[in-house]
């Protein structure tokens, strides 16, 4: 069978919204190196309405931020002040300790506005947990596409499709999008990873002929060479990579490490983590034990 296992999505309150949470997943704590992954809506913003995810901390871990419509401004504790439109890629490494918020603009909160988007988190290497904190981002027009099988490809970051991202990763990955012509796409996914998924993101569709609702998350069979059928005018997204090993994730916080887990906590409690410069109040306190 092409697809080993389908998750179902879990509705999860984010930022004031709600989001459908694809990973981590009992069965299934990774992809790769991906270890979280959040369908944004997409939601109809009201005016005067709008995202606000307060600081926050993360370490051992990169973040990806990647919208099919709308527009965040991301502000972190490197001194980072990014504006995010639809098509443009974020990656955020945490390392050893980063805070971060993520609203929306005050042009999108002046009348009514749709979020709609992907966020993600990809586990480091156990040798770059500890890195200093850094901040990349990609243009939407500097994300490399290609015509493949009735569809526009885009790779946002890894190796894929023969495109190579402008994103520097740590480990070999991909995250692609994929976008059906008129005429709908089949579109060849090569078993060029170990571990690879599709994202049905607002259509259902066909892998192989075996059916993919909209919203879940088809993990492939490794070593299988799968035909993705796309409905005209919809997408899919292709995540997946190397795995890392296993990792240890509570809140916002993964390692290899169950200590490193511990000293975060205790720093984030005691805000002892670096400040987001104008942007560090409200902060997001830690959840109750068993959260």
């Amino acid at each position: 069978m092409p697809v080993d296992l389908l998750i179902s999505p879990r509705s999860r309150p984010v930022g004031g919204g709600q989001v459908r949470r694809l990973l981590p997943y009992a069965r299934r704590r990774m992809v790769g190196p991906f270890i979280y992954a959040d369908l944004i809506g997409p939601d109809r913003l009201a005016a005067g309405r709008g995202v606000d995810v307060d600081a926050h901390p993360h370490i051992g871990l990169a973040t990806i931020t990647y919208l099919f419509e709308g527009a965040l401004v991301h502000r972190d504790s490197i001194g980072e002040v990014q504006r995010i439109d639809a098509g443009a890629v974020n990656w955020m490494t945490a390392g050893h300790g980063v805070v971060h918020t993520e609203r929306t603009p005050d042009d999108h909160r002046a009348g009514e506005a749709t979020l709609w988007g992907l966020q993600s988190w990809v586990a480091l290497p156990r040798d770059a947990e500890g890195v200093d904190p850094s901040f990349q981002h990609a243009s939407a027009d500097a994300v490399p596409e290609s015509t493949i099988g009735g569809a526009t490809v885009r790779v946002i970051v890894g190796e894929g499709f023969g495109l190579t991202a402008p994103v520097e990763v740590a480990s070999p990955l991909v995250l692609a999008e994929v976008i059906a012509g008129p005429d709908g796409a089949e579109v060849v996914v090569p078993p060029d990873r170990p571990e690879l998924a599709v994202l049905a993101v607002d259509a259902d569709l066909g892998v192989d002929g075996e059916d993919v609702p909209a919203h879940h998350l088809a993990v492939l069979t490794p070593g299988a060479e799968a035909t993705v059928s796309i409905p005209a005018g919809k997408r899919a997204m292709l995540l997946g990579g190397d795995p890392v090993g296993e990792r240890l994730i509570w809140w916002n916080f993964v390692s290899s490490d169950r200590e490193a887990i511990e000293v975060a906590r205790k720093r984030w409690a005691e805000q002892r983590f670096p400040r987001v410069p104008g942007d560090h109040d409200p902060w997001i306190p830690l959840p109750d034990e068993g959260s």
